[in-house]
C-alpha cells in the first residue's frame, strides 16, 4: 500500500515509513500544503496511496460524498489523536504495520484505528 500523509502530520514520519519499507510521501515534501482536502485526496487517488489524517470529522464527511458519488479513492486511513503527533517513530511504526497488514491496496473506504 503507498501512502500520502496529509499536511497535519509531520514529513519526519514519510521519512521513517521510508525506512521501514513503506512507499510513503508526505502533502509537506509534495509541496501541496493548504490544498483543500478535496484536493488532497483526489490528488492520492491519482498517485494510488491511501491518505493518512487526523483530520477525523471533515475526512468522514469528504470519504462518504465520494462513496456516494462513486469518485475514485485510495482509501483513508484517519490516525487519531491518542497517537501522540511528535513521537514521529511511534506514529510511523502505527501507519507501517497497518499498510503492511493491508497489503498492496485499501480494500475499505475508510480506516480507523485506534
Amino acid at each position: 500500500m503507498k501512502i500520502c500523509l496529509d499536511e497535519d502530520i509531520a514529513p519526519e514520519v514519510a521519512v521513517i515509513l521510508r525506512s521501514l519499507g513503506v512507499d510513503a510521501t508526505s502533502v509537506h515534501e509534495s509541496g501541496r500544503q493548504g490544498l483543500s482536502d478535496r484536493e488532497q485526496l483526489e490528488l492520492a487517488a491519482v498517485e494510488d496511496r491511501c491518505l493518512v489524517t487526523r483530520n477525523r470529522n471533515d475526512f468522514i464527511l469528504l470519504t462518504r460524498e465520494f462513496f456516494e458519488k462513486g469518485l475514485p479513492h485510495a482509501g483513508v486511513l484517519i490516525l487519531p489523536w491518542t497517537v501522540p503527533p511528535d513521537n514521529f517513530r511511534l506514529v510511523a511504526k502505527r501507519i507501517a504495520l497497518y499498510a503492511k497488514r493491508a497489503g498492496g491496496s485499501a480494500t475499505e473506504y475508510l480506516f480507523d484505528f485506534a
